[in-house]
């Protein structure tokens, strides 16, 4: 009786395992969907979709727009931004306002496919609709590119899509993510949708747990997802790296303060969708991450330099030609590194990885641009480079030389 049973249930969970792999893996043959939208409902999408910053992962560089192709490498493997063109067999054709919507966010997309969390629907479960609807008709309107993404490149179990059921068991819920300052105003509520929701800052600045939950206990608190850092953009946090809200909005909407540029993923950000904002827009986000009332920056505060001189000549040997002597940066050729946000970071990680791996040359708003930053992995030893992580830091970022060889060691890029 007892191996009847188990034999009875051994096949009604292969069963039930086959529906779900078969759920998951089918291709959505809906009807093609034909879409007509006022200018308005379309141009409010397009503005929506800047402020969401969708191009970043569905616009592959010298790719189509939305066409997808955007690796994004996570700690499971790497995903590929999916083509959400209206191509009826490779994008979004198929698929009704209301199934992008649950797309968005439940993170479900039409027959029952289940997306990975890389698309942040754990953000955008606060959209409205009426924000989706528009976002869905501009997305609907454009040219339809029929080019299939590439498949995804995740080992088993993480390649099984029935397991993000469980995952959302436990993590998605149909609660707001929480405030990470204070406010109450009309600025502040309208900037917490373009942080929390739109422009999904969590994803990457709130830490993340073993299974890539966010940590919301720790919102916009800071979180490592690739190479770089999403530094901690709480408003005490920016107030201590310098930041005053002016400074914020410029920043956002130029890529360009006097605490440095943007780069990395954030280059992208400000490039594809934080300078598009309008200006009250932009108000309102700076509002909501730095608070009703804003904390005063902190001033630079003097580091007893130790006898670095180790490091004081790498920097005179390999930095100072483009920052400058003193470091005070040149014009449209390198930041300066006098209150740069990124010395004043506690964690020297964005630090060290510039350094190691070098950093391309940017363009921003008003024809400002950054020269190329060149790697010295090869070139310095990491004895060499934690001396000069440790003398700019103590120099100009008001931070204690505490980097480690063994940190240098260990940020490698191993072949």
């Amino acid at each position: 009786m007892i191996k009847r049973l188990l034999s009875g249930l051994i096949v009604i969970i292969a069963i039930v395992i086959a529906v779900l792999w078969w759920r998951e893996n089918r291709t959505w043959d809906g009807p093609v969907q034909k879409v007509t939208a006022s200018a308005e409902q379309i141009e409010q999408g397009k503005y929506l979709t800047r402020a969401a910053d969708c191009a970043a992962c569905h616009t592959a560089p010298g790719g189509a727009p939305m066409a997808g192709g955007v690796p994004l490498e996570t700690p499971f493997g790497t995903i590929f931004g999916s083509n959400i063109t209206p191509s009826a067999d490779q994008g979004i054709g198929r698929w009704t306002k209301e199934q992008f919507y649950t797309a968005l966010t439940e993170g479900v997309a039409p027959g029952g496919r289940h997306l990975y969390p890389a698309m942040p629907y754990t953000s955008y479960k606060g959209l409205t609709r009426e924000d989706s609807d528009a976002i869905y008709a501009y997305l609907m309107t454009r040219p339809a590119v029929d080019v299939a993404a590439p498949e995804n490149e995740m080992p088993f179990p993480f390649n099984q899509r029935m397991a993000m059921m469980g995952w959302n068991l436990l993590f998605r819920t149909s609660d707001p993510l929480p405030s990470a300052s204070q406010g109450a105003s009309e600025q502040w509520t309208r900037g917490r949708y373009l942080v929390d929701v739109l422009g999904h800052c969590g994803e990457c600045h709130t830490p993340r747990g073993k299974l890539g939950q966010m940590d919301l206990d720790r919102p916009l608190q800071g979180g490592v997802l690739g190479r770089f850092s999403a530094p901690a953009i709480t408003p005490d946090a920016l107030a201590q790296r310098g930041w005053t809200p002016n400074d914020v909005q410029t920043f956002l909407s130029t890529g360009i303060a006097p605490q440095g540029s943007a780069f990395s993923e954030m280059h992208t950000v400000v490039d594809l969708s934080t300078r598009h904002l309008n200006a009250d827009d932009q108000k309102a986000l700076v509002t909501y991450l730095m608070g009703d009332n804003a904390p005063q920056a902190v001033a630079l505060k003097a580091v007893a330099n130790s006898d670095n001189e180790a490091g004081r000549m790498t920097w005179l040997n390999v930095c100072a030609g483009c920052h400058a002597r003193e470091g005070e940066g040149k014009p449209n050729v390198s930041v300066s590194m006098v209150n740069n946000a990124t010395l004043r970071q506690p964690d020297g990680r964005n630090l060290i990885v510039s350094v190691l791996d070098g950093l391309p040359a940017q363009s921003f708003p008003g024809n400002q641009s950054m020269q190329s930053m060149p790697s010295f992995a090869s070139n310095l030893s990491d004895e060499e480079i934690a001396g000069l992580a440790n003398y700019l830091r103590t120099t100009w970022g008001g931070q204690p030389g505490n980097i480690t060889p063994e940190q240098v060691k260990a940020l490698r890029q191993h072949e």
